[in-house]
């Protein structure tokens, strides 16, 4: 995740969102960036496949921005 934010911070791209959670036997975690399109999205993204330890990167277009909003919700029943 450091080396994900570290990119975005040295591009001055800015995260609107981030959801990360741990998948399989938590050696492989899956990432959920909330960005603004822009003329720059694209050298993110080849940034981003550069990057030794992503798997991948899909860009999703029809996304529901309420995962974003509302994740305090969860963070709040989970304490």
């Amino acid at each position: 995740m450091s080396h994900i934010t570290g990119l975005f911070s040295r591009r001055a791209f800015n995260l609107e969102g981030i959801l990360c959670g741990r998948l399989e036997n938590g050696k492989v975690s899956r990432m959920y960036l909330l960005v603004k399109k822009d003329e720059r999205m694209e050298q993110i993204i080849k940034q981003l496949e550069k990057l030794y330890d992503v798997m991948e990167v899909c860009v999703c277009e029809d996304y529901n921005a309420a995962l974003f909003d509302d994740i305090h919700v969860l963070i709040q029943e989970n304490k």
